[in-house]
């Protein structure tokens, strides 16, 4: 793929300091030291210590990515938005994000890349830029080559991702809308997390939409991506995901804990434009919902 940058600012210096101005990574620059990536000035090779006049444009020409030891998978996905650079999917409850060691060939990652095959795309590693827990179902985050993933970091690492859940929990909260600032911490040889002061810090935002007598319908937003966090923190306060075993979430309305990421808003690096993605909720998490809040009020919940 190629990537052209325009000097339409008239800035002067280095083109090393004018990549860095449009967000070009430091490992994107480290591959264009090493030459792994191609810089062009005005269509003729370059080096990053050239000076660069206004007007001129600037070429990143990177190398095809693929990895053999990814399989692809040409099972369906259901796509919520695609560019050049991105891909934004609904995942189902019950399909891993990432291969791992119980399963390499069936995951969200190797269905992405069969897609991808499909669609003739020379890159083809998939990129996730962010991740969901097996059960949790809704929007995933893809950058569609490792410059759209490194562009993408800063924004991640500094959790400027709008991240928007919808939960059905265990029991009737009382406290219509509050921050759950607790730190969450990683229990050695368990896939549990749990409430410790040594742990990394956390934040989960979040709205009541609905109480009944058992359940709770909310609406959260994630200010840091903890894995587990939004599970952590609301079996900490004495209301788990419901369907939530690992938790202690009841497991007699779902199988699954009712979580569904919702939305995702992020700003488009290449573009500067704010990207907004809905997944519609899935099947299992409408009944639900429909079984325990019967309420015609609830259609701004289902509308976003």
């Amino acid at each position: 793929m190629e990537y052209l940058l325009v000097n339409n600012l008239n800035f002067h210096g280095l083109i090393k300091q004018f990549l860095l101005t449009k967000k070009i990574s430091q490992r994107t620059i480290s591959q264009i030291r090493r030459g792994e990536t191609l810089l062009l000035l005005n269509e003729h090779p370059t080096d990053l210590k050239q000076l660069i006049q206004p007007d001129d444009k600037v070429t990143l020409r990177f190398q095809p990515e693929d990895n053999p030891l990814l399989e692809p998978n040409y099972q369906p996905i259901e796509v919520l938005y695609e560019d050049t650079n991105w891909l934004a999917v609904n995942k189902p409850a019950g399909l891993s994000s990432v291969p791992g060691p119980s399963n390499r060939t069936t995951t969200l990652v190797n269905r992405v890349k069969g897609y991808l095959i499909n669609q003739q795309a020379t890159d083809l590693v998939p990129h996730v830029v962010t991740r969901l827990d097996r059960f949790t179902s809704g929007v995933v985050l893809l950058a569609k080559h490792h410059l759209a993933q490194s562009m993408i970091e800063p924004q991640v690492e500094n959790h400027l991702l709008d991240k928007r859940y919808l939960a059905v929990v265990d029991g009737q909260m009382k406290v219509p809308h509050a921050l759950i600032d607790l730190p969450i911490k990683r229990v050695l040889g368990q896939a549990k997390r749990i409430i410790d002061e040594q742990g990394q810090s956390a934040q989960t935002e979040y709205w009541v939409q609905k109480v009944v007598l058992g359940q709770t319908l909310v609406k959260v937003k994630l200010l840091t991506g903890r894995n587990h966090q939004i599970r952590v923190h609301f079996s900490h306060l004495g209301y788990p995901l419901t369907g939530d075993q690992l938790y202690g979430g009841s497991q007699n309305l779902i199988q699954r804990q009712s979580l569904h990421a919702r939305q995702l808003i992020f700003s488009d690096p290449f573009s500067n434009k704010k990207i907004k993605v809905v997944a519609p909720l899935p099947l299992d998490l409408q009944q639900l919902i429909g079984q325990v809040f019967s309420d015609d009020n609830l259609q701004n919940v289902f509308s976003g």
